[in-house]
């Protein structure tokens, strides 16, 4: 009986997934906001059962997949399949939420390098160089334009910065991908919990952003990081630059993040309102120079716990 319900209970999942993912598919602009729900199946079904029966789920949901939109629908189906088994899991095993962010992001973050890899060994299709392809030939055609209009000094100089950047973007694409997948994880948890609360499935709750500390290791690999790219002074276009470039970008985002952890700590303290700490946050954010400020307060912050400062004043 166990047994008869779980398979009914699993058919009534992978029904709703076809259905989702039908939507995703073949409706582009609903799809959009869809196909952040994919994962709720895998996440409900995942957080009642072990993961022996959690592994069969989404090997039969990737079956359907394959029988509803082919081969085309898998790099869909296959992160959101994944990440929502992984989250259901951890939420079974009561873990935190930073713990379920963590793996859940990896997760994601290996099945779109895998899918980027696929298409690009198996498919000869390159969508991050062809994308890059395409803002360079769209660059080169402004800059003739503003030749033929005798702005030629200003064109080579505009040339030089888009291309700079473009160099830039290319090299930075693990970062993109880490960054995205964890942006990805967090909408997926936004739109799921709430839904899977409602069906008795019990989430922990996060920390308040202003509790959150990240580990005082964290800015001894970013010392480390930027004393290597000092020292060895990589060249442009070799893996270790790449490597050192993308590890500074990471961690300097850790460290904006542990700068803002401190801001609503302090704002807490000094019992200014939650409305007022979230537009002040905002208005950092929107100002580039501030972002370098709270990063280098959340440096400061990691170094010589700033916190505890604060709290011997008050």
């Amino acid at each position: 009986m166990k047994n008869a319900r779980k398979l009914t209970e699993g058919a009534m999942l992978l029904a709703i997934f076809a259905v989702l993912l039908l939507i995703t598919i073949y409706i582009p602009l609903l799809g959009m906001i869809v196909n952040f729900f994919i994962a709720i199946p895998f996440i409900m079904f995942a957080a009642k059962n072990d993961w022996k029966w959690s592994a069969v789920f989404v090997v039969a949901s990737i079956l359907i997949s394959l029988i509803v939109g082919s081969v085309q629908a898998l790099p869909i189906a296959l992160p959101f399949a994944t990440t929502g088994a992984v989250m259901g899991f951890l939420i079974q095993r009561k873990k935190s939420r930073i713990t379920i962010s963590v793996a859940s992001t990896l997760v994601f973050l290996v099945n779109i390098i895998g899918i980027y890899a696929v298409t690009v060994v198996f498919f000869h299709m390159d969508i991050i160089q062809e994308s890059i392809k395409a803002l360079q030939e769209s660059i080169n055609m402004s800059a003739e334009m503003l030749k033929k209009l005798g702005q030629g000094a200003q064109a080579d100089k505009t040339i030089e910065q888009f291309n700079h950047a473009l160099s830039l973007l290319n090299t930075l694409v693990p970062t993109l991908f880490v960054i995205g997948s964890l942006f990805f994880v967090l909408i997926i948890q936004l739109v799921s919990f709430p839904i899977i609360k409602r069906f008795g499935i019990q989430v922990g709750m996060w920390s308040s952003l202003k509790d959150m500390k990240l580990p005082k290791s964290i800015l001894w690999y970013l010392l480390i990081t930027l004393a290597a790219s000092i020292i060895l002074n990589p060249h442009q276009g070799t893996f270790l630059y790449a490597a050192l470039i993308n590890l500074t970008y990471i961690l300097q985002f850790l460290m904006i993040f542990q700068g803002y952890t401190l801001l609503f700590f302090f704002f807490d303290l000094k019992g200014m309102s939650k409305g007022v700490s979230i537009t002040l946050a905002i208005l950092a954010f929107i100002v580039p120079i501030f972002l370098y400020i709270i990063g280098i307060l959340g440096i400061i912050d990691l170094g010589f716990d700033l916190r505890k400062r604060f709290e011997k004043k008050e």
